[in-house]
């Protein structure tokens, strides 16, 4: 059965679909992302050796700067979701359309050229093209590759993506 048209036009809406979900899974990656760094400062141990390096010897030590960075490093994601939800949520209005556009697109970029440039690095030593001086904790570079690094250049894609859909409604209001 179809519907008849009944001459009234639903009123536009001002969040694009397509905003919304890059908004809302950039956030959620953002706010997934702090978990574990919230975790590995309060002392959890579960999952650690998938970081590796520096980061795990000062979250094993239960160093100071460790925990510190941890707890930066889990506040800092979960500003990431906010913003993200600042692009499609009536609050994030409060603050300057540019403002908030241009913050999304700076940490967009940071994330998408962080994890992609890890991403790519790690997997040219995973396969041996790129041979380190020093060596190599193996299942931590996989887990980077595959994970972790990954996850910073599909967050940061996803909120420029957002980023880019916001900019393009503004644009759209100012044209009206």
């Amino acid at each position: 059965m179809t519907e008849q048209p009944t001459g009234h036009q639903p009123a536009a809406s001002t969040r694009p679909p397509r905003t919304a979900w890059a908004a809302y899974a950039a956030c959620a990656l953002a706010l997934l992302s702090a978990i574990p760094s919230f975790y590995w400062a309060a002392g959890g141990t579960i999952g650690l050796d998938t970081v590796g390096g520096a980061i795990e010897e000062l979250a094993r030590a239960r160093d100071p700067a460790g925990v510190a960075l941890g707890i930066g490093a889990g506040l800092l994601k979960v500003a990431g979701g906010v913003l993200a939800l600042g692009l499609v949520r009536p609050w994030g209005g409060r603050v300057p359309r540019r403002l908030l556009g241009g913050v999304a697109w700076a940490a967009s970029a940071v994330l998408a050229l962080y994890g992609g440039l890890l991403v790519a690095v790690g997997a040219l030593v995973l396969a041996g093209v790129i041979r380190p001086a020093g060596p190599v904790d193996r299942t931590a570079l996989r887990w980077h590759v595959l994970v972790w690094d990954l996850w910073f250049l599909v967050w940061g894609l996803l909120l420029g993506l957002a980023a880019w859909h916001y900019g393009r409604q503004s644009r759209d209001r100012g044209a009206q």
